[in-house]
């Protein structure tokens, strides 16, 4: 029976065994034990895997050690050396947890959240003063998911690698599909964003992942592009969230839409409210990006638009399809018979 399953998973089981075995495991007992290895293939075959698993495993800083039979030199078996593969005793701050901690929090809902959780619990059993790791409280992040294409971006811009995906745009609500070389992902004022060459239109872009719609699919070879020197993708960013310079004038609940009061900015020379805020709200000024009907469809009744009228219309077609999907989701599947 052929094993076949991923390289990644055949390794992790790899380092399971020799991590777990009492001594030493032969090559013998790690292809008859170990799940991902051919049991029944040739040993050629079996071997060549071994030893690209096993330097694999090394260039990973997994010590992986040759230990010899007692009677006979050529009785050779395998482990891995656990006091150099075992975490150093570590001296955490409650600060430097707490840092860790929020570091962690900008996982939530994503690929890796279950992994983060782990690490940090392990981290909070190794430090100090694990109970003082309320010295950054207040200070989370608010991130919204990336959704399932964060994952394969960054694994795409790690390998050099074009990427294929459907996205709608926020302007038109249009939806093409694009070819882009993954330049860069960054998080930023609550979401996150790929910046990079779209090659359908010969020019530099900036997405919004939760704009994507569907799997995000690599195509071609690594190495297949490199990033231009003179490219900064944050300032790519910045100016598409900005644009002109806009700014969006809203009436805020109290107490409401906090990650929108702190980009509040000061109302541009010479220019007044579209409108007066209602009584009880408070008028809050901040920039308008392309991004922002979004954000606000997110706070309903918290944040009213005052203008300018492009964004209210944006904000009131969202809400309007949210509230549409909310019915059709509330009627009956069936007509009943009396």
């Amino acid at each position: 029976m052929v094993d076949t399953l991923p390289p990644a998973e055949r390794l992790l089981n790899l380092v399971i065994a020799l991590v777990n075995t009492p001594g030493r495991m032969t090559k013998e007992q790690i292809r008859g034990s170990v799940a991902g290895y051919d049991r029944e293939g040739s040993t050629d075959a079996f071997e060549r895997m071994f030893e690209r698993d096993k330097d694999a495993l090394r260039e990973l800083g997994v010590p992986v050690v040759t230990v010899h039979g007692p009677a006979h030199a050529d009785d050779v078996g395998y482990r891995v050396d656990l006091d150099a593969y075992a975490l150093p005793t570590m001296e955490l701050s409650a600060a430097q947890l707490a840092v860790l901690g929020l570091a962690a929090e900008l996982w939530q809902d994503q690929t890796l959240r279950a992994d983060a959780a782990r690490a940090l619990t392990k981290l909070r059993v190794v430090g100090t003063t694990p109970s003082a790791t309320d010295a950054l409280v207040g200070l989370a992040p608010r991130l919204h998911a990336a959704g399932p294409a964060l994952g394969p971006l960054l694994d795409a811009a790690h390998a050099r690698q074009l990427v294929e995906f459907t996205y709608r745009t926020a302007s038109t609500g249009e939806v093409l599909r694009r070819q882009v070389e993954p330049w860069r992902i960054i998080a930023s004022r609550g979401g996150w964003y790929l910046v990079g060459l779209d090659r359908g239109r010969g020019a530099p872009r900036v997405f919004r992942l939760s704009r994507i719609v569907g799997d995000v699919v690599a195509t071609g070879a690594p190495e297949a592009f490199r990033v231009p020197a003179a490219a900064d993708p944050m300032a790519m960013l910045v100016d598409a969230q900005h644009g002109a310079d806009r700014v969006a004038w809203l009436a805020v609940a109290p107490d409401r839409a906090g990650a929108l009061r702190s980009r509040a900015v000061e109302a541009p020379d010479g220019e007044r409210a579209p409108a007066a805020a209602p009584a009880g709200r408070d008028l809050v000024v901040v920039p308008y990006d392309r991004d922002l009907a979004d954000e606000i469809a997110g706070y309903t009744d918290a944040v009213l638009v005052l203008g300018p009228d492009d964004l209210r219309d944006a904000v009131i077609r969202r809400l309007t399809a949210a509230a549409a999907m909310g019915d059709r989701i509330g009627e009956p599947t069936g007509a009943g018979h009396g």
